[in-house]
């Protein structure tokens, strides 16, 4: 069954979140410390005023509920998702999966342009945003990927696209791996290549540059990473409680892993960070994390593979690499963007996406 549904938080909760923004104990910090310890208190005080004295919820609400939405329940789970059909009937279907600490909002921005070409589906990963926490082990990347082919089947999708960022990545291929009779490409927009074992391929200087900056990142893993990977029930409480650690947890990602000159907005992030504030879905959110492992090895997807390179992503592709792993038809080198592709440059990645699926046809 599948309802429509719209996003109403309760005053209250937005009356809540302002009296704890006002009550924050802050912390000290290092003189001079910059961004050497984490994100600087400076940047986490201005967005935290913002957040509760001039950040307009109801607007951002409204913009979001300008798209259909609907929820249904798969596997045990509650599924949100937002459901925009082209004006064109004979539009391929795309699936379009976010990340952490993304959600659904990645792809507000690139709902207008992509429909013209296309059905979206844009749904929020068990465990994110309104489709709420998860309740039982298990919802690891291929299982959302089954669920996913589950959702398009029953939306009456029987050959469509899949595209990912960040943990969208993982089951967008997950999901060419799961239902290949029916999804006709995949494209992503974050591919981690490590060398293949027993494969020894001569790379250029540029491929050089980019396998050193993966290696000091599988040396160095991120904090966030390895909590969430391991002791997710323990880092929930801090976020769960507290809207400054939220924030923190949150907003450093949007500086480090982008562009310095995206256009990213701090409304934008805010109301990122208001949906997993506002659905207290921080922790199982973080689950996902620890179900999925770091560093597994990826499922194997045989269906045709378009991938578009960063140049601000944690890590950039290793195309010789790639081609060892997947079925790679188009390759492009962005001249601007981060790690929330869809977010920073979402003119190009809409043009990329569309690039792909035309190859396809």
């Amino acid at each position: 069954m599948i309802k429509p549904f719209r996003v109403e938080i309760p005053q209250a909760d937005i009356d809540d979140l302002r009296d704890r923004l006002a009550r924050t104990r802050w912390p000290e910090e290092l003189p001079d410390a910059g961004w050497e310890y984490g994100i600087p208190l400076a940047r986490v005080k201005q967005l935290a005023e913002y957040w509760g004295t001039g950040f307009d919820w109801r607007a951002q609400e409204a913009e979001i509920n300008r798209h259909p939405q609907f929820t249904t329940e798969i596997d045990g789970q509650n599924v949100h998702f937002v459901h925009v059909r082209s004006g064109n009937p004979d539009a391929l279907p795309l699936i379009l999966t976010h990340g952490w600490p993304g959600s659904f909002i990645e792809f507000l921005d690139v709902i207008e342009p992509l429909s013209a070409d296309f059905h979206l589906v844009i749904p929020s990963i068990p465990g994110f945003a309104f489709s709420g926490p998860t309740t039982e082990k298990g919802w690891d990347v291929n299982r959302v990927a089954r669920a996913w082919a589950v959702l398009m089947s029953r939306l009456g999708y029987e050959r469509y696209g899949a595209q990912g960022g960040d943990w969208g990545a993982g089951v967008a291929r997950a999901l060419g791996a799961v239902d290949p009779e029916h999804v006709v490409g995949v494209h992503l927009n974050y591919l981690p290549t490590p060398p293949p074992p027993g494969v020894d391929i001569e790379l250029n200087e540029t491929d050089k540059a980019r396998l050193e900056k993966i290696r000091a990142f599988v040396a160095n893993r991120p904090g966030y990473q390895v909590l969430q990977g391991q002791r997710p029930q323990t880092i929930s409480y801090s976020l769960t409680d507290s809207p400054v650690g939220q924030l923190a947890w949150i907003a450093e990602k949007f500086t480090e892993w982008t562009d310095p000159d995206s256009g990213i907005t701090d409304d934008r992030i805010l109301t990122d960070i208001s949906i997993y504030w506002f659905t207290a879905t921080a922790g199982s959110a973080a689950r996902l994390t620890k179900e999925s492992g770091v560093g597994g090895r990826p499922p194997q997807c045989e269906v045709p593979v378009g991938i578009a390179v960063l140049p601000h992503d944690i890590t950039q592709s290793i195309r010789p690499y790639a081609e060892k792993l997947l079925d790679i038809v188009h390759w492009s080198e962005f001249e601007a963007g981060g790690h929330f592709a869809a977010m920073e440059v979402p003119e190009a990645f809409a043009r990329d996406v569309l690039a792909f699926f035309e190859k396809l046809h």
